[in-house]
């Protein structure tokens, strides 16, 4: 067996974290066998490294090795992709097609993003890792294949069983040995030693002198939490290999390709991730915003109504100062107190209360939209256009947000 640093070399693997050698070892030592893996840690953080490692150790390494984003194919599709289809077994299916895990037979099949299975692929996987049985979409005939299956996620598995969004009896399964992989903000001085290597290799890449960081511009680096892990350092160092003519990076240029950690986004609450936030799913996000917004209109009508029954326009100033100055905290409150009040004779209430909360209804609605529309477009700005984080931050699927952004034409 090779020892830690061989492998490391072997697979590109840089750091000297004590909980990145745990998570390799332990890698090494379930290789030989045929036991299902779940690779568990934040996006970006070098998941896909760890099903590679084992199925080269293993005795399957002569075999087929795929690998399976679960979360890019629709979900319309991917029990066909995963476990083939028979000729006609829907609109476009002109001819029989293997799956995956019939293909990958006696070899490694990695499920990157296992989280975004949908629920009746999952009974079909749980089936898979019980039996090694599979149906193809359209057939009724039994299949048997022989494939290690290497899993890995960046969801909360427990609070994904707990909405219940997925299977606890596939969970287990798919964890009998769980590696879980440290995030980069965690892993100390690795940080500069993998910024000095993707510099190198940019160096090279575009016949340039190599960047350097000050000793100032390292602790700056050393401290920033990295939101995109190991992705985001990577698109860091190229940015600044490219950009930058001074090859000797102060901490000034550092921090302007740093991005702050902070967002407007109602998803956000009181600093905590999408993961831990309240409004963790989109229906969630648009009564925060209904509510907040029908408590608004409630308090414009009662500023109103006060207007309309004493007209005496210091008066309602002086009652209702903290609601004014609630309602017009973007405005100059001297242009608010310039408004003329005009007399409004008093009118017979509507026999119908009805009409009012139809109109309301309809106002809150089209504000509605533009709202999401506006989140959506804030999360991908500040995201540089990444999808994925996007729709992490936002509480949403990836899936969700696709159809969003094709929706409103983003």
């Amino acid at each position: 067996m090779e020892n830690l640093q061989a492998i490391k070399q072997r697979f590109g693997i840089i750091g000297n974290d004590i909980q990145l050698n745990r998570a390799i070892e332990k890698a090494i030592r379930v290789a030989p066998t045929d036991i299902s893996v779940l690779v568990t840690g934040e996006s970006g953080v070098g998941k896909e490294n760890i099903p590679r490692i084992i199925h080269q150790l293993s005795h399957r390494k002569h075999a087929k090795y795929i690998a399976v984003n679960c979360g890019a194919i629709p979900e319309g599709t991917i029990d066909s992709e995963l476990f083939g289809h028979e000729k006609g077994a829907f609109t476009g299916a002109t001819q029989t097609r293997k799956g995956y895990f019939e293909v990958a037979d006696g070899g490694t099949i990695f499920l990157d993003e296992v989280g975004e299975l949908p629920l009746t692929t999952q009974v079909r996987l749980l089936r898979v890792l019980e039996n090694g049985e599979f149906i193809k979409v359209g057939s009724s005939q039994v299949q048997k294949t022989n494939v290690r299956i290497v899993a890995a996620t960046n969801v909360n598995m427990q609070e994904a069983i707990a909405k219940e969004k997925f299977r606890e009896d596939l969970y287990y399964r798919l964890s009998t040995i769980e590696i879980p992989l440290p995030a980069l903000r965690n892993r100390g001085e690795d940080i500069h030693l993998l910024f000095r290597k993707f510099a190198a290799d940019f160096a090279q890449k575009y016949r340039m002198p190599t960047i350097r960081l000050d000793e100032n511009a390292v602790r700056i680096l050393l401290n920033y939490s990295f939101p995109g892990n190991i992705r985001q350092l990577k698109n860091i160092a190229e940015q600044i290999s490219i950009v930058e003519e001074d090859r000797l990076i102060t901490p000034e240029k550092l921090v302007q390709y740093l991005p702050e950690n902070r967002s407007n986004l109602p998803a956000i609450i009181g600093g905590k991730s999408s993961s831990q936030s309240d409004f963790a799913t989109e229906r969630d996000i648009m009564y925060k915003i209904l509510f907040d917004m029908r408590n608004d209109i409630n308090d414009l009508k009662k500023l109103t109504l006060d207007l309309m029954q004493g007209g005496n326009l210091e008066e309602v100033q002086e009652e209702n100062h903290r609601l004014i100055e609630r309602i017009y905290q973007d405005q100059d409150l001297s242009e608010v107190s310039n408004v003329e009040v005009v007399q409004i004779p008093k009118v017979s209430q509507p026999q119908d209360d009805y009409d009012y909360a139809e109109t309301i209804e309809e106002d809150e609605s089209l504000s509605l939209q533009e709202k999401e529309i506006e989140m959506i477009r804030k999360s991908l700005e500040k995201n540089n256009g990444k999808r994925k984080l996007a729709a992490k931050e936002l509480g949403i699927s990836e899936r969700t947000l696709y159809r969003k952004i094709k929706q409103y034409d983003l």
